[in-house]
Parts: structure tokens; sequence; C-alpha cells
């Protein structure tokens, strides 16, 4: 099993990789800690991983898989892995979904989504084949259109939907719209992006006997991250032990948090990558511990979901909370941020989402404010800020789920749609 030590690896690396042999350069010439090493400038790392005169590398591209990752704006970024290094990392992976609930015989319908050089497809396609007990595979995609994707379900008889949240609540919207449920189904298998409680209701709906579970932690460029922990709560993670180290640090310090429910942003060590190596890398996520001996972590969400409004700081989890407090009849399916500028100021307009049918105005209307009330009462500088001249009024704009923004190549929710003029 290719899985390294870490001392090997470091000197692996730095002997090979020119950007961390400058990142490493003053440091003594063995080192065998984690926290003697420097967090990863991201930045710095896409700045150097390029197609061209790449500095990251440790070897000439020759033997690999190269996958696209990150969103749909800036440059593209480009991750590499030799195929024994795909085979560890879906072969780990499988074998967490066993505690994410696959059984042996369970029918699964991949619907991630292929293309692109994007990666979850075929991942979650080559973690089921490569899984500790059968499975029969249906690779459907998350492009397949609905009015044939629920046929299929139907007639291969899916035990199992394995999808993004966005996509999941998509199909169970055209279920709930078209008055069909699919009963057969029990598990969802959710990954790529959080769910939340009020897409679980849209969820409950379509699918009356299906549990959603987190398939796993990982991601195209930060690689292996986390196993599910079975359990109540599907945020909570183990990493994939031999091959991952994970690290929790101060969002300010970068010192390692070493106790329980402290939150911090997440780094990650992969121990079986030499090709692109991926060292105290940070993960895009904030996280915190909740069981340090056992290695148990639930993950908060995205460290940059948020979003600047004049001079307020809001987070997607802000607006969560709000209408999880507010929204007491569970009619919200879907939340998102919009940011507008209009009269020399931003506003903030939250675009909530109903299930199909909802759309007494005057009730959403009472809703809508009881929304407001309670992210104004959260974050106070917001009203303060527009008492003071700073920010428009927040606003409220009602949709149905399949009307919220997603990334057209990952089908994922964005969170944040900032559309304040760029010139």
């Amino acid at each position: 099993m290719p899985v390294h030590q870490l001392t090997d690896l470091i000197r692996y690396t730095r002997h090979n990789s020119p950007f961390y042999r400058d990142l490493y350069a003053d440091l003594p010439p063995d080192v065998h800690r984690l926290e003697d090493l420097p967090i990863v400038d991201q930045g710095a790392f896409w700045k150097a991983n390029t197609l061209h005169d790449n500095r990251v590398l440790t070897a000439p591209l020759g033997e690999a898989a190269v996958f696209k990752t990150g969103g749909t704006t800036g440059a593209p970024k480009f991750s590499c892995f030799t195929r024994e290094e795909w085979r560890e990392f879906v072969t780990a992976f499988g074998a967490g979904l066993v505690d994410a609930g696959l059984r042996p015989g369970h029918r699964v319908a991949d619907l991630f989504y292929a293309g692109e050089l994007y990666a979850s497809f075929l991942f979650v396609l080559d973690s089921l084949a490569h899984a500790p007990v059968g499975n029969v595979r249906l690779p459907i995609g998350g492009g397949a259109p609905l009015e044939s994707t629920v046929p299929t379900l139907d007639d291969l008889g899916a035990q199992v939907v394995a999808g993004t949240p966005t996509t999941l609540c998509r199909l169970a919207e055209h279920l709930v719209a078209t008055g069909r449920q699919l009963p057969a189904v029990e598990l969802l298998f959710f990954g790529g992006e959080a769910l939340f409680s009020d897409q679980r209701r849209l969820l409950a709906a379509a699918f009356p006997n299906a549990e959603p579970r987190s398939l796993g932690y990982a991601s195209v460029d930060a690689g292996l991250l986390g196993s599910p922990v079975p359990g109540p709560d599907p945020r909570v993670h183990r990493p994939f032990s031999p091959h991952t180290l994970v690290e929790i640090v101060d969002d300010t310090t970068g010192e390692p948090i070493r106790e329980a429910g402290r939150p911090g942003r997440v780094l990650v060590t992969q121990l079986f990558r030499t090709l692109m190596p991926v060292i105290r890398y940070p993960a895009g996520d904030r996280a915190e511990w909740t069981d340090v001996e056992a290695g148990h972590f639930r993950i908060l969400g995205r460290a940059e979901e948020g979003v600047r409004v004049g001079p307020v700081s809001l987070y997607a989890q802000d607006a969560q909370a709000a209408v999880a407090e507010a929204d007491t009849e569970g009619r919200v399916v879907g939340t998102q941020f919009v940011v507008r500028r209009f009269d020399g100021r931003d506003q903030l307009v939250l675009r909530l989402a109903t299930a199909p049918g909802d759309d007494d105005l005057a009730e959403l209307d009472v809703l809508a404010k009881s929304i407001v009330a309670e992210l104004s009462d959260a974050r106070p500088l917001y009203p303060d800020s527009v008492r003071a001249g700073f920010v428009h009024p927040l606003a409220v704009e009602w949709a149905r789920h399949r009307d919220l923004v997603v990334n057209p190549r990952s089908g994922k929710l964005v969170r944040v749609i900032d559309e304040r003029p760029t010139a």
C-alpha cells in the first residue's frame, strides 16, 4: 500500500517539487512534525501549479489522470493523480461508503456530474466499484433530464441515490410537482456541499422512506478528508487513516486546535500522493473536533461562503439559522444570498425557495418579515448600517428550488450570488 511516512514524504517532496523546495527553504534538513511546516498558501500553490512550467509536481506529467477543480470563475485549476494514487483514493473512499450505509446488493444511482474534466461522477462510480461490499451501479449522471431520470430510478429499483444536495432537491421538487414519490429509495447519499434542514423537508416529501447521509468528505484538489461517522449528525467524520492527516487550526494564528468544540480551518496532508503533493493544504472548510481522542470532527461549512455587504460581513449559516428560527412550518426548501448594488449602496437579498403549490403571497410576506427580523437580530450591524444610510434594507425574493443558481459544471448550489457591477 503506497502510504508514506511523513518524514519520507517531506524529504521526497522537498527534493522533487520546486514549489515545496522554496516553501521549506528555511527549515532544517529533517522535519518530523506537521506543525513545524508552514501552511500552504492556496494562491501561491495554484499560481505554481500550472499547465506549463509547473513547479508543484514532482515529476513530468507522463502517467496520470487530470481533473479540473474550483468554480466557474478565475483561472482553471488542475489536479493530477497517478493510476496508483487514484486506485488508493477510490478504494479508501469506497470502504467509507459502508459506514455511510451501503449494504450488499444495493442498487445505487450515481447522479453526480461528469465531463469537462470534472471528477465527481467518475470518482463515486469508481468508489462504488472498489467498495468492500457488492453493489449494482446505475451511472445516470446529474445532467440527465429529470423526465428520464425518474422512470430509470423506478424501473431499475434504485435503493440509493447519490448526488449533490442541490441535485437531489431538484429531483425531489420534480417528483412533488408531478405528484410522485419514490418509496423504494432507502438512502440519499449526498456530497460536495452541506445538507440543511430546509432541504431535508423537501427530500422527505419525495423519498418518504429514505435517510439522507453523507457519502464522505473529499475534494479533487485536497483529496481524501473524512469518512462518515455513523450517528445522528451527518456532518461528523473521521480522517481516512492511514492515508490522510487532518488538522484544525486557529483562523488567525494558524496554531493547531486540540480541544473539542473550538472552530477553525481544516488543513489536510495526503500520505499517498507524491505526484502532486498535498501537505498542510487548506481544504477550504471550517470544522471543530467532537471527539479529539477518536479523531472525530464536525464540518461547519465552507470558509469562504460569506459576503461583504457595505460594512457588514454575513455568512450562509447566518441565513440558515434565521430561516430555521422563523420558519416553524417548514415552508422554505432552499436558501441563497444575492447581493445587488443600486443608488450607490449595496443590498442583501435572501432568495428563498418554497415547494410547488406553496404560493400564498400574504402568508409568505409574513414569513419574510419574520426571517428578516431574525437575521437582523442575529447581525445587528446590518440594521444599524441601514439606519446610517450605508446599505439598503434586507429583502426577500421568493422562488422555486429550480430557480436557485447552481454551478453548471458541478450542479452544486451557489450560496452567494454577487450581482454588483464590477466596473
